[in-house]
């Protein structure tokens, strides 16, 4: 099951309750579904559970069963119509609208009575025209309808809940979308899905864990780069002083010295300044292998 499915499923185990909460949803449903019109009602899903929603939703909603229902125990898309006019004419009266006249598709405001009223709204909007990515994937949800107009009432509502979603178009479609996790999950808090809201959070801090990480570690290997580097750099510069004159020629300290890096290619200035006896700073040691380096510098230019 995708991550899209499980949020739809979450959705459509919330219990239908109050008539003005059915109305609200299922004036979501139709309004991002398939196919609203005075002519019919058609609303296509994939989704098992959704599916079993949509019959009890509509009864309570309106008092009235589907003309189609797809066949028992099919699976993939299923659609489900309404074509009596009678039952449109229902549908269309239950949102103040007449089906005689209606020519675009609008929000009635005074449908969604409160704040519940707008999450069941939005709920109903993302059952039939919503989905969402697999959050370990990346961040994105979105809601796509065939009416322009809806859409732009949709923002309002949306706004009205605190959420400030961005618009697109595609293939004929007008979208609203998130691509921020909080966005996502607060969206998902809002209409009755905490679980996915959950994973969705879950998903942002694993993923911010994992960058973290990985930032340490490419810090840490270039830290170690740099070490190797600077490393080679001194264990040549000794060997060209020994080849011209001889490390016996060095004072004590930077002899030792001398002898600690070329017999510790790979370690820190801080180890080495340790294994040093007595043990120095490590600024103290750093001075001293500069003094070799300066050292055999003047060897080259003397040549």
């Amino acid at each position: 099951m995708s991550f899209s499915s499980e949020a739809k499923a979450e959705l459509c185990r919330l219990r239908i309750e109050k008539k003005s909460a059915a109305v609200a949803e299922s004036y979501g449903v139709l309004l991002y579904c398939s196919h609203f019109s005075a002519r019919e009602v058609r609303i296509v899903t994939a989704s098992d559970d959704f599916a079993a929603r949509l019959p009890k939703l509509f009864r309570r909603a309106f008092a009235l069963d589907f003309d189609v229902l797809p066949d028992e125990g099919q699976s993939g898309k299923r659609s489900f119509l309404l074509q009596d006019p009678g039952k449109l004419a229902r549908v269309f009266d239950a949102f103040g609208a007449d089906v005689a006249s209606t020519l675009s598709h609008h929000v009635n405001f005074g449908v969604l009575e409160d704040e519940g009223g707008m999450e069941a709204f939005v709920r109903g909007a993302f059952l039939a025209g919503g989905s969402v990515t697999d959050p370990d994937k990346r961040f994105h949800l979105e809601l796509a309808t065939a009416h322009q107009s809806v859409s732009r009432e949709m923002y309002s509502v949306l706004l009205d809940l605190g959420f400030s979603p961005k618009e697109s178009q595609r293939q004929g479609h007008a979208l609203l979308y998130f691509k921020r996790a909080d966005a996502i999950a607060d969206f998902f808090t809002a209409i009755g899905a905490p679980v996915t809201a959950m994973n969705v959070m879950t998903a942002k801090v694993d993923r911010e864990m994992r960058n973290t990480v990985t930032r340490l570690i490419n810090c840490d290997s270039a830290n170690a780069d740099k070490t190797v580097a600077a490393a080679q750099e001194q264990i040549e510069a000794i060997r060209r002083y020994a080849r011209e004159y001889g490390l016996d020629t060095l004072p004590e300290a930077l002899h030792d010295t001398a002898l600690l890096r070329i017999t510790n290619p790979e370690a820190s200035l801080a180890d080495l300044a340790k294994l040093s006896l007595p043990p120095v700073s490590k600024s103290c040691l750093n001075h001293r292998l500069k003094k070799i380096m300066e050292l055999a510098n003047k060897a080259d230019s003397d040549q």
